[in-house]
């Protein structure tokens, strides 16, 4: 029997994505494909027509990218979302070159656009400690939206003091460092069009 013909989508996309590890990192090492680009691509359309249903035609709706690590996320949920919407960004940053959370979360650019009175989308690439995202949902409710909501894309589910949680969530995420389709380790890693793990 033809192996491949009891493999799912899922596990095709990361047999070859697991071949292609050379072109994408330069033969630097990863551990394993987490989800592969069709799984991610499925999930974001399920979540962009799951946002686009939670509000009404006359809703002022703003998304609110978390630089870097959402910014492909982001320009792929957008597109599933199928109703008006505005897009601006936040930059954050509590991790350095580590692979662990330093907990000091630096806020390096601030958004633009008005909040008050609107419907915002913090859009997040992962949750992990939940320390930035306690911070930000702080300095965003101080501008009195009409309601704040998360979207993550990862949730690892080991932030022990989360104290908003996410309302749509694209995948639980396992605890390892991840890298890939935004998300990076010291700059690195953020083009793969799937998620891996690094060796530990």
């Amino acid at each position: 029997m033809n192996p491949e013909a009891t493999m799912s989508r899922g596990d095709m996309d990361k047999e070859a994505a697991a071949r292609a590890f050379p072109e994408y990192t330069g033969g630097r090492d990863l551990r394993r494909i987490v989800f592969s680009a069709g799984e991610i691509a499925d999930r974001v359309d399920e979540m962009g027509r799951e946002i686009a249903g939670a509000y009404g035609p006359e809703d002022d709706v703003l998304l609110l990218g978390l630089l870097k690590g959402s910014f492909v996320f982001l320009g792929d949920l957008v597109r599933c979302i199928r109703r008006p919407l505005q897009v601006d960004f936040l930059v954050a940053s509590s991790y350095g070159s580590g692979t662990e959370s330093s907990g000091d979360v630096k806020l390096l650019y601030d958004p633009s656009a008005p909040m008050d009175g609107r419907h915002i989308i913090l859009v997040e690439d992962i949750i992990d400690s939940g320390t930035t995202l306690n911070r930000l949902m702080g300095a965003i409710r101080e501008r009195e939206p009409a309601s704040v909501e998360i979207c993550a894309l990862l949730h690892k589910h080991v932030a022990t003091n989360l104290e908003h949680e996410a309302r749509w969530v694209g995948f639980d995420a396992p605890n390892e460092f991840l890298v890939g389709y935004g998300l990076d380790h010291a700059e690195n890693f953020r083009h793969l069009p799937f998620i891996a793990s690094l060796p530990t």
